[in-house]
């Protein structure tokens, strides 16, 4: 493993690295940058999306027809796709609002091909009442988009989940299912306006119309989240859907550094399987939020092998790491995880002797990466994270 931990005299030294890397990322065209090597994405090869792209394959898109005939007319070559404004997939020239679960179905979807660079112009770029779709391709990017978590318009009542029941929605902001080689990369994802108190209660318990902000499953492999901010969701970054799909096993090799969580609930991320770096990241939370109140944040799930670095936690209500790395599923069926150098409000996390949880990840990071000392975290986060913050 190559880990080297930033060395200066500045006060806030992290932040001014975070600066140093976007003026760096500044200098060049960023709409065709790959994935840097910090990651799972640049390894084993790298991670490019359309940065190929001939000046026929560059798209300026501003509407749903716009982009979904980008996609469809440069098929699985090289293609930058740059998005202005907001991208309602409910506006007119898409078919107007969801008139039922089948027309849902049939009309959020945009199931980007291979070779794809999907990027945000400016600081306002939205895709609203749309799920993005990463299945069975390879060597996408998508970067700088303010991605409002779609809500589904029939979520199912399940009277088997959990001891009262619950309803189940489908429909994540993101999905990567069986693909590989995906950069994701300042998005900022966030369930508001359609915030869940403003959800029903019915059979006694919360409509909850959102499903996954971020999830990635089915073998998908060599994927980096990065410099994302995600905010006011319940479930929120899934890694491996299932303790049953046993093929998961070998990959899901995800990296999470230099993200935002900010009222998040649970899973960020939750981990089966997967062999996943989570590093730099800074949590914000509260356990009596009205809203979005704090569960847990890294979950241990069957068989993960979880690597934490330096992460800043800073949870109101939380006082041990018991809230903050769990198993939310059958101890009978543990994961792994260790962690070196994170914080929880400002204190040694001290996963290592605080918590009951199995550390024999068996890997070792295997790209060059730089730490940010975890008590300067907050300041590079914050000040990097997020749509808007890179020069296009």
């Amino acid at each position: 493993m190559q880990r080297t931990t930033v060395l200066c005299k500045l006060k806030h030294l992290a932040l001014a690295a975070s600066l140093c890397w976007m003026a760096a990322a500044h200098a060049t065209d960023v709409t065709t940058e790959s994935a840097p090597a910090d990651g799972w994405a640049g390894a084993s090869g790298s991670t490019s999306g359309g940065a190929a792209a001939v000046s026929s394959r560059i798209y300026l898109v501003s509407s749903p027809s716009q982009l979904l005939a980008a996609i469809r007319a440069a098929g699985s070559y090289p293609k930058i796709i740059k998005v202005a404004g907001t991208i309602d997939m409910t506006a007119a020239d898409n078919g107007g609002p969801f008139t039922s679960e089948t027309d849902q179905n049939t009309r959020n979807r945009i199931t980007l091909k291979s070779n794809t660079t999907l990027i945000g112009l400016g600081h306002d770029a939205t895709l609203l009442n749309a799920a993005v779709l990463i299945k069975k391709i390879d060597n996408v990017i998508v970067r700088n988009l303010n991605i409002v978590n779609p809500c589904d318009i029939a979520p199912v009542w399940d009277p088997t989940d959990g001891a009262s029941g619950n309803w189940n929605s489908q429909y994540d902001g993101i999905v990567i299912d069986q693909s590989t080689h995906v950069w994701i990369d300042h998005n900022s994802f966030t369930d508001a306006p359609q915030t869940d108190d403003l959800a029903p209660i019915e059979n006694g318990k919360l409509k909850q119309c959102h499903d996954g902000a971020l999830d990635i499953k089915n073998a998908a492999d060599f994927v980096t989240v990065s410099y994302n901010v995600f905010d006011q969701h319940d479930k929120n970054n899934l890694v491996g859907s299932s303790d049953s799909t046993t093929t998961d096993d070998g990959h899901l090799r995800v990296t999470f550094h230099h993200n935002l969580f900010s009222r998040i609930v649970q899973r960020a991320p939750r981990v089966r399987f997967g062999m996943v770096h989570v590093y730099n990241n800074y949590y914000a939370g509260d356990t009596s939020d009205p809203v979005y109140g704090h569960e847990y944040s890294l979950g241990v799930g069957y068989m993960a092998k979880i690597i934490s670095e330096n992460n800043a936690f800073d949870i109101v209500g939380v006082s041990s790491c018991a809230k903050i790395a769990l198993n939310p599923g059958s101890y009978s069926r543990p994961g792994a995880i260790t962690d070196a150098g994170s914080l929880l409000n400002g204190a040694p996390l001290a996963l290592a002797t605080a918590c009951a949880l199995q550390a024999n990840v068996g890997w070792s990071v295997p790209y060059p990466y730089v730490l940010t000392p975890a008590d300067a975290v907050k300041d590079a986060v914050q000040g990097a994270a997020g749509a808007g913050k890179l020069a296009l």
